[in-house]
């Protein structure tokens, strides 16, 4: 296998493989990234057996076609440090050869049979989502998550397929975020009553891999797999095993709660200045809500007391209700400081939620016992 190719453009399509590698594996050869070449093009792929991906490698030259693994440390070092505008990727009898104008590398290699076929996308049945839209359903679910539950769906977001639409939620149990927004069904794809659970890691990286760039995502949801399109590569997850939990359940009535609106910016502030005297034991803050202002009350035997107050329009009944700031936090993080939202609260027993984008996007937190 030979190939001449744009350094730069290399990097790129080798760095996004190479954050589907695993930094240990039980299996060495999970250790690098696969190079397969043919006349027409070539392609790295890159898995750890749970999630893998398929990127095209723009830029490339084909002098002869085969194929061949290369570690990830040390390739990712010479093509980041390197100064040639091209290189020579060669596989020979002794390994691998990387040569540019002014540099040579020469590098021991696996036997590229060695590594596990990574999943094409020849699914004729799937949805078309908005590449902007799929990044954004993802970063507004997958923080809700808990990775270190016992019951393995909440290790995931739940994925909802229908005609013309697409639902996340994430859940751990103690609060809850749903995002939904337009897709396009081809081919009857839908998910039904299946559970399409999507690992949270697997989640995140393709947060990480796919660009608003790229147009569109199609995604193919399969019995015990999902498979994401790119114009640039292909994705591929298993799905988590079990039930996740029935989600509409968890908003509460909403007909009786009132309803506060709030900018993130000023609130976020607030919050944080509140957060200072709480501690891994102390994270409640109380948000009492008054006629036109909401105060933000914590306090921490060791550490101290805080008080902090912020206007608001609100001219109902005055209401108390104590929440983990961090839970509230994280809410805020993913929307801008200049993002409208509704805060829906009834009393300081049941639970609060959050809603943007003319809900289309919830986020439901639990309460806490007042006398943390």
């Amino acid at each position: 296998m030979k190939i001449r190719c744009d350094r730069e453009k290399l990097l790129n399509s080798f760095q996004t493989a190479a954050l589907f590698a695993p930094a240990r594996s039980p299996k060495e050869i999970l250790q690098n990234v696969k190079l397969e070449v043919e006349k027409d093009g070539a392609t790295f792929s890159a898995t750890d057996m749970e999630v893998g991906v398929r990127v095209n490698v723009e830029g490339v030259e084909v002098d002869k076609a085969g194929s061949i693994v290369l570690p990830v440390s040390h390739v990712g070092a010479i093509l980041r440090e390197s100064s040639d505008e091209f290189l020579t990727i060669e596989s020979t009898s002794r390994g691998t050869v990387v040569k540019g104008d002014r540099s040579e590398f020469k590098l021991p290699s696996a036997d590229p049979e060695e590594f596990p076929e990574v999943a094409k996308f020849a699914e004729e049945k799937y949805h078309v989502i908005a590449a902007p839209l799929f990044r954004q359903i993802v970063s507004r679910t997958e923080f809700a998550t808990d990775l270190e539950s016992s019951r393995y769906a909440l290790g995931g977001v739940l994925v909802e397929l229908d005609e013309n639409k697409i639902t996340a939620v994430g859940t751990d149990g103690r609060r809850l975020s749903r995002m939904e927004g337009p897709a396009s069904s081809v081919g009857g794809h839908k998910t039904g009553d299946t559970m399409t659970i999507i690992r949270t890691q697997s989640m995140r990286l393709f947060n990480r891999s796919v660009q608003d760039s790229d147009g569109e995502v199609h995604l193919a949801a399969r019995g015990n797999d999902v498979l994401l399109r790119t114009p640039r590569a292909t994705f591929y997850s298993r799905l988590v095993e079990g039930r996740f939990p029935r989600w509409r359940d968890v908003f509460p009535n909403r007909r009786d709660m009132q309803k506060i609106p709030l900018t993130v910016g000023p609130l976020h502030a607030c919050l944080r200045q509140a957060a200072v005297v709480t501690n891994n034991d102390s994270r409640g803050i109380d948000f009492s809500f008054t006629a036109g202002t909401l105060t933000l009350t914590s306090s921490t035997a060791d550490i101290g007391q805080a008080q902090v107050e912020l206007p608001i329009a609100y001219e109902g009944p005055a209401i108390v209700v104590t929440l983990d700031h961090r839970f509230v936090s994280d809410f805020l993080k993913v929307l801008g400081p200049e993002a409208n939202i509704i805060l829906e609260i009834e009393n300081g027993e049941t639970a609060a939620v959050f809603s943007a984008d003319d809900d289309k996007y919830g986020y439901v937190v639990m309460p806490l016992s007042r006398d943390r």
